[in-house]
């Protein structure tokens, strides 16, 4: 790890802890008869027929999600608007053909990730490992390292395969702790429980440290995704991603590497071409982490997240306001802010 960048004097802004956090997470997917009120009956059609869809060949739940990544980029002009700002901001030496094309690949993949997900949610082992490819070495060595017994943080982005990344990581080399956001909604939280824990044990919420902490003392894998801005939500710092040299960045990455007897290992899925399926990443294990210094730690894991979403740009979930925490509180979203 390079400590070339060194600043002693980085500020680390913490979550202010003004009223004690109540988490909404699921324990384990349970029904209870509330959820069948009237008010929740839209939620159980859209997700019984997506159960349904999903029993399509693959090659046309793909068509349809191209169909859907059509509409979504000329119906969501907010969210196109979004994604071709990061683009520019990320790569701004590409041209406005390129940047255009990009946009058009991450809507396209927007509609087929909805398909994804459901993959990851409904289909079974067997009709999954038609899919699946994972280089002979790489499990190998993914699966020596998780017999060890040691908390393994596996260190990951929002690619639109997120999901079914955890799955596939879990079926083939160790069910594992989700780390994510709960929803409000107790069906749609009942749901993305029990779609999220098909392969896995379960999942903790991204506020609540105590879960995380205890689950890789105990040697279990941890699905990370360090990537977005969360405001001030979480501690940061801000560090260079990609060609902005200032993005608001989570420091958790580097407090949970502290904890005894944990290794990070850098993993993610991306999606072929021709409808051939998906490929399982498991890179080399982080080394000579945490350094001690906040900056350089945050600036150190966003290369690693960098290369990763160099591996399939378009494949990567662009839409979102990456760059919207600023430490003067310019808005790099605002009409104009980028040309």
């Amino acid at each position: 790890m390079n400590n070339d960048n060194q600043t002693p004097d980085t500020k680390v802004y913490r979550l202010k802890n003004e009223k004690p956090y109540v988490s909404k997470a699921m324990k384990k997917a349970e029904l209870s008869i509330d959820m069948f009120h009237p008010r929740y009956w839209l939620q159980w059609i859209s997700f019984l027929f997506i159960q349904l869809i999903v029993l399509l060949p693959y090659s046309v739940l793909m068509f349809l999600g191209d169909i859907i990544g059509k509409v979504a980029l000329n119906v969501a002009k907010k969210r196109r608007r979004i994604t071709r700002i990061n683009l520019k901001l990320c790569y701004p030496e590409k041209s406005d053909q390129e940047i255009k094309e990009l946009v058009k690949q991450c809507f396209q993949n927007l509609g087929r990730g909805i398909f994804e997900t459901a993959i990851a949610w409904y289909w079974s082992d067997r009709r999954l490992a038609k899919i699946v490819h994972i280089d002979e070495n790489e499990l190998k060595i993914a699966k020596e390292q998780a017999e060890k017994g040691q908390g393994i943080i596996v260190l990951t982005c929002h690619f639109y395969t997120l999901e079914l990344m955890a799955r596939i990581y879990g079926s083939y080399i160790k069910p594992g702790v989700g780390v994510y956001r709960p929803n409000d909604n107790k069906v749609l939280e009942y749901l993305q429980v029990k779609g999220r824990t098909r392969s896995n044990l379960y999942l903790v919420d991204r506020k609540n440290t105590l879960p995380i902490v205890k689950a890789l003392r105990q040697g279990l894998p941890i699905w990370y995704a360090p990537d977005q801005d969360y405001g001030h939500l979480l501690p940061h710092v801000y560090v260079p991603f990609f060609k902005v040299p200032n993005a608001a960045t989570v420091t958790g990455t580097a407090s949970l590497a502290k904890i005894k007897n944990t290794v990070i290992q850098p993993s993610f899925a991306i999606r072929l071409p021709k409808n051939k399926g998906y490929q399982l990443r498991i890179l080399p294990l982080v080394e000579n982490f945490p350094s001690g210094d906040d900056y350089n730690d945050a600036a150190y894991i966003n290369k690693i997240v960098e290369n990763m979403i160099n591996h399939a740009t378009g494949q990567y979930m662009w839409l979102h306001k990456r760059f919207k925490t600023t430490e003067d509180g310019t808005d790099r979203y605002k009409v104009g802010s980028v040309h």
